[in-house]
């Protein structure tokens, strides 16, 4: 949990340096990577 507190901190400042083209590519990473957590899990059979 510390992490994600210290990405979050770290977002907010790159926010203006970045612009909205890094925070949308930012939000699709991390879309890509739930997604492919949920496909995982669903197609999981022990």
């Amino acid at each position: 949990m510390k992490m994600s507190s210290a990405t979050i901190g770290g977002s907010k400042r790159r926010l203006s340096s970045r612009g909205l083209g890094g925070i949308l590519r930012e939000q699709r990473g991390r879309l890509y990577i739930i997604r492919r957590c949920v496909i995982m899990l669903l197609c999981w059979h022990d």
